[in-house]
């Protein structure tokens, strides 16, 4: 993620990883899933031979100077999603200087998340990404995109980007939850193995936005 760092500055020690979880206005629960981050961070420090920050995740708000301190930023919850006009235009401008957002529908998000993200970029939508696409394959293979972890509506997950001059700058990870399968074993009950396959996907989406 080179073009990142040249233009985002770095968390407090520059050589480790971190993900800070955007607090976004409109009413919906961004906080949910305290364990989430912190136990993929672990993940990911154990299954690869990045530095990753330790301790809570960092909160952050678009407005807040503290944003640009964070090249990778997650976004969950269940309900709406409202973004000032202020808010719109810091999020294009981090995203396009290489900034990188993990959204998780964590069920109900879809709606709001959807109208937002095209707020921010009318003329570049959401696509679906390909099955043959890096970030399913840079660490560990996802043939059919991302794993089903909760049934939700009972529809495919699916993986959808926002691609920028070629970078995707956005994933969004629908009727999937991931989010979920990060949380500490005993919150929802999930196998080992959906756990394992939701680690893996996120830890895909971290090496991805530092490689690509």
């Amino acid at each position: 993620m080179a073009h990142a760092q040249s233009r985002l500055s770095r968390p407090p020690d520059p050589s480790a990883i971190t993900v800070a979880r955007l607090h976004y206005q409109g009413g919906g629960d961004w906080y949910w899933g305290s364990s989430a981050l912190p136990n993929l961070l672990a993940f990911l420090g154990a299954e690869t031979t990045l530095k990753v920050q330790p301790g809570p995740a960092p909160t952050v708000e678009l407005t807040s100077p503290e944003l640009w301190n964070y090249p990778i930023l997650f976004l969950t919850g269940h309900g709406n999603i409202r973004f000032s006009d202020r808010e719109l235009t810091i999020l294009r401008s981090y995203l396009k200087a290489g900034g990188f957002l993990i959204a998780n529908d964590s069920y109900g998000l879809d709606p709001a998340f959807r109208r937002e993200i095209a707020r921010v970029f009318p003329d570049a939508p959401l696509q679906e990404v390909p099955y043959d696409y890096g970030l399913y394959r840079c660490l560990f293979t996802f043939a059919a995109g991302p794993p089903k972890i909760h049934e939700h509506d009972d529809r495919p997950a699916q993986g959808f980007g926002i691609f920028l001059e070629g970078r995707m700058c956005c994933f969004y990870v629908y009727e999937s939850d991931i989010g979920d399968g990060w949380e500490d074993p005993e919150v929802h009950g999930d196998s080992d193995l959906a756990r394992r396959r939701a680690l893996e996907m996120g830890a895909n989406a971290v090496l991805w936005s530092l490689i690509q």
